[in-house]
């Protein structure tokens, strides 16, 4: 273990969480504009200064140690907060203005979680301005984005990547029409459809033991922010992903059927983009979104 009174290396740390980012330490060294030595010798100093290994270099692969791991966790976000703060104090003084935009193709998300609270991000972080636009198309490498949020569309240029969400479906109805009533409900009263999410209703009915003749078919609506409005007032209900009701069945305006919960398959994802024009803050704003999803999924923290 290294004396307690020697300087922490910083600069060190930010080799290594760059090779831990990047699992090989070839790319880590070109991220961060230096030769592959230099990277090597920056991890050397700070294993010689933890007393413990931080990785396992496994044929072409890196890999971390448990130890690696625990450290990269801990370490990363702060460092991303100083650097990103840095650069922010950097760009005040020189006018230019802290701003990301962020892209997603999921319409009814946006509506419902992210846009109503992408002011506490901006207050986190010096009235940082995040621009929102939606899109369904592929996107491409020129096209001007800092961060894709995105259940369904890839990506190929280089990107980070944090999962955000491991989608649930429930069938839900009013609170004043659902109320003590038994699964059985779900045959009977008719179910919206909605033509954005072909998938949902079959995967669902299949999850159930259910087929298309086993139900009452409702009308039929574009988008889910679309049929929120008729599910809350009218008697009808609507098989429809959890994270997007969360806030509706905890104010008691819709509630979930006993049993109907089932998982999709989809998982959300967020890509911070290299060669975005904030690429610090769009990973910031990626951390945010881990924290986000996890709130209104009822994870923890």
């Amino acid at each position: 273990m290294a004396d307690e009174n020697r300087d922490i290396p910083l600069n060190a740390i930010r080799a290594f969480v760059t090779i831990a980012r990047e699992r090989n330490v070839t790319r880590a060294a070109k991220s961060l504009g230096m030769t592959q030595s230099s990277a090597s010798r920056y991890l050397a100093v700070l294993e010689e200064y933890l007393g413990a290994q931080l990785i396992e270099r496994r044929g072409r692969h890196t890999e971390l140690t448990e130890f690696g791991r625990l450290f990269a966790n801990t370490v990363t976000e702060p460092l991303d907060t100083i650097c990103f703060t840095t650069q922010r104090m950097r760009r005040t003084l020189q006018g230019d203005i802290n701003r990301i935009v962020v892209r997603t193709s999921l319409t009814t998300l946006a509506y419902t979680l992210l846009v109503p609270n992408i002011q506490a991000f901006s207050q986190e972080h010096g009235g940082a301005v995040v621009d929102v636009v939606n899109s369904l198309a592929p996107p491409r490498s020129d096209d001007g984005f800092d961060v894709l949020i995105t259940r369904d569309l890839s990506i190929v240029e280089p990107a980070d990547q944090w999962e955000l969400h491991s989608e649930h479906i429930v069938c839900v109805g009013s609170y004043s029409h659902i109320s003590g009533k038994s699964q059985a409900i779900v045959r009977t009263m008719p179910i919206l459809t909605v033509t954005s999410r072909p998938d949902i209703l079959p995967t669902w009915l299949r999850s159930m033991n259910l087929t298309p003749a086993d139900i009452n078919a409702g009308a039929r609506y574009d988008h889910h922010y679309l049929a929120l409005p008729a599910i809350t007032n009218g008697n009808c209900l609507l098989v429809a992903p959890e994270i997007i009701v969360s806030d509706l069945i905890r104010d008691n305006l819709l509630k979930v059927i006993p049993g109907t919960r089932v998982p999709s398959g989809m998982f959300y994802r967020a890509y911070a983009i290299d060669r975005g024009n904030n690429p610090e803050l769009a990973r910031l704003f990626c951390r945010w979104l881990v924290r986000l999803f996890r709130k209104y999924a009822g994870e923890p923290g």
